[in-house]
């Protein structure tokens, strides 16, 4: 692992105390890798919902029925990881399991305006099916840039930030078009979407416990910690 000592003190230095010098020490708290529950959550949340409309199983009621494990799943436990990777300081993390929570907590509240007869259903309003669209529009392209910025990290997080992306795309010109058949293609992708997110959580939870690499993941860099600056030596 590497660590980060920019700035650790090369210009003017302050009159230094010599009581507080001996008696003061930095600690790094560790911290579990806030993905693997993002991952589990979205995989999950993702699964079902993406078999769903590829038609393996459910009628038109099903996303209603789906929506409070979306919302939990999906949407807090991506959430909540997504405040833990602030706190650790992964930007990108941050970024896709933030915007990707925050569309699964929407989507089981839409879920539920629909059970409630509040609002139509995307399946049979075309008002609802293209603003529907236009929000996997902004998906699909928050993710893109994602799966760019994830190439520093590892192959297999690239993998399922692209193949999440292409999936977007796809179900966005289905329901802004109204084609039936790219919906289905696309939740072909988004089940191979979930599947590569199982697989990465399953590779870093293993890795977390048996302390070293059990899959591969393709990684292109070592873990950066946050940064730290030498203690001074005793005058």
């Amino acid at each position: 692992m590497s660590t980060d000592t920019e700035g650790c003190g090369t210009a003017a230095k302050p009159p230094e105390s010599g009581y507080l010098r001996d008696h003061t020490a930095i600690a790094l708290l560790p911290v579990a890798a806030p993905s693997i529950l993002g991952l589990f959550g979205f995989a999950a949340a993702t699964f079902m919902v993406a078999a769903n409309l590829a038609g393996w199983y459910g009628t038109t009621e099903a996303p209603q029925i789906l929506f409070p494990f979306a919302l939990a799943a999906g949407g807090i436990a991506e959430l909540l990881a997504a405040m833990w990777a602030f706190v650790s300081r992964d930007g990108l993390a941050t970024a896709m399991h933030g915007v990707w929570g925050s569309f699964w907590i929407g989507y089981g509240l839409y879920n539920l305006l629909i059970a409630l007869a509040v609002l139509p259903p995307a399946t049979s309003d075309t008002t609802a099916a293209v603003a529907f669209g236009f929000w996997l529009v902004v998906l699909s392209a928050v993710t893109l840039v994602g799966a760019i910025a994830a190439t520093a990290e590892n192959i297999a997080l690239t993998t399922v930030l692209a193949t999440l992306a292409a999936s977007s795309v796809l179900l966005a010109i289905a329901l802004l078009g109204g084609v039936a058949v790219i919906q289905t293609v696309g939740a072909y992708v988004l089940l191979a979407a979930a599947a590569l997110a199982w697989y990465l959580a399953a590779a870093m939870m293993l890795e977390a416990t048996a302390e070293r690499a059990v899959l591969p993941i393709g990684k292109r860099r070592t873990v950066r910690l946050p940064a730290t600056c030498p203690r001074p030596s005793p005058a």
